[in-house]
């Protein structure tokens, strides 16, 4: 079990402070949403994290499997519902990986992407959208 510990801090922002290892960020409302924008919206961490946590989950099978995912970039859009209640609609997440392995490899790294513990933790209403790069390839989508 991890303990985050949380403070509101007036003016629609929070301090949060990752207990075991005292790392701190701060969360502010969105522009479009009352807030100044000025940091990460609690939605924009729901997106960090599924995409965090799939490079994370594809970086411990490459590890199993000999392949170096060193300088992999992913882009996670976020899309907020446009009528009520306001929530995230969909998380559009692109993978390049500069690497292309076999296809079996491939597989199993995209597998551990769509297998992560936040994705798999996403309400199913929320669209999950992803694109996989491999090397100079053309994307691979699935969603």
């Amino acid at each position: 079990m991890v303990k985050i510990d949380l403070q509101y801090q007036g003016d629609l922002r929070v301090a949060a402070k990752h207990a075991p290892s005292g790392t701190r960020l701060h969360t502010d409302a969105p522009l479009d949403n009352q807030g100044k924008g000025e940091s990460f919206s609690p939605t924009d961490l729901v997106a960090t994290g599924l995409g965090s946590c799939m490079a994370t989950i594809m970086g411990i099978v490459s590890r199993k499997h000999g392949i170096d995912l060193m300088g992999m970039e992913i882009r996670v859009e976020k899309i907020m519902s446009q009528e009520g209640p306001r929530r995230i609609a969909a998380l559009e997440v692109d993978f390049q990986i500069p690497v292309r392995p076999d296809d079996e490899k491939v597989r199993l790294l995209e597998e551990a992407a769509h297998t992560c513990p936040v994705a798999l933790s996403i309400h199913p209403d929320i669209q999950v959208r992803t694109r996989f790069r491999w090397g100079n390839d053309s994307p691979s989508a699935r969603g």
